[in-house]
């Protein structure tokens, strides 16, 4: 059986968790110091916890689901408390392998893990990097848990920085962007509501463009801008403003604050 925990159960864990508790074919164990988070899950089919240790001595794969700051204080709680045949498959942004292993005091399995918040959706998007000696099958394992939520793919730990700007960080700078364009439509006496839902449609149908055309992003820029026409005024006008280097610069700073952050 492929016992798994998860310790914290806040909505990262939860998104987790509710994708994947239907497919599972063994148990899911969860412990959080919040009780009203703990008893959500357990609604949904999980199995609470009394503590931590208790946790990671019964589960292989063996999930940490708090934040960052809390995590020198959660290793220490688990050191001597967690089986060398563990897996330990953390999703905190700037925690590596090699402080994981160093504070639980031996050489742990470890997948680390960058998902997104569309996993509350069950379209999320997850970047996984296996760790030695976590085997091939262990990691596959580990893969199918966040295909359940969404889309997911294989990295480096050393990428596990930069790809936050690309999948991690980006929901935040797409409504960001959003709210922009919503704004404009209501400066120009468009009710917020439809340029919203007309914004988002184009979203889903131009990503789904991107995933399933067959067109490379040239072509299907291409595809739009008529020569002299609406689209390449407004492209004209993102290039002379350096819209291309201001989100380089975002994405340079995103990752900046990652290595900052890093243990």
């Amino acid at each position: 059986m492929n016992e798994i925990g998860f310790i914290g159960a806040g909505n990262m864990a939860t998104a987790i968790i509710k994708g994947y508790i239907g497919k599972a074919e063994s148990d899911i164990f969860v412990y959080d110091i919040n009780c009203q988070q703990v008893e959500k899950l357990e609604a949904a089919g999980a199995k609470a916890k009394a503590s931590a240790a208790e946790l990671a001595e019964s589960v292989k794969y063996l999930f940490l689901a708090v934040k960052p700051q809390n995590f020198e204080e959660v290793l220490s709680e688990l050191k001597g408390h967690v089986p060398p045949d563990t897996v330990v498959v953390s999703i905190a942004a700037g925690i590596s392998s090699a402080y994981i292993k160093r504070q639980l005091g031996f050489d742990a399995k470890v997948v680390r893990v960058m998902p997104n918040t569309p996993l509350l959706l069950g379209c999320g998007a997850s970047a996984l990097a296996r760790v030695s000696p976590t085997s091939r099958e262990e990691f596959d394992f580990c893969c199918n848990i966040f295909r359940a939520s969404g889309e997911a793919a294989v990295i480096d730990e050393e990428q596990m920085n930069a790809v936050i700007s690309v999948n991690g960080s980006t929901p935040a700078y797409i409504y960001e962007i959003t709210r922009s364009f919503i704004r404009y439509a209501e400066e120009q006496g468009i009710d917020p509501e439809v340029a919203l839902t007309l914004f988002c449609q184009t979203l889903i149908g131009s990503a789904r463009m991107m995933t399933e055309s067959g067109y490379s992003l040239e072509e299907l820029i291409q595809m739009v801008s008529s020569k002299g026409g609406t689209t390449i005024a407004g492209l004209e006008s993102f290039r002379a403003d350096g819209l291309g280097e201001m989100i380089k610069n975002a994405c340079d700073r995103c990752t900046k604050r990652a290595c900052e952050l890093a243990k």
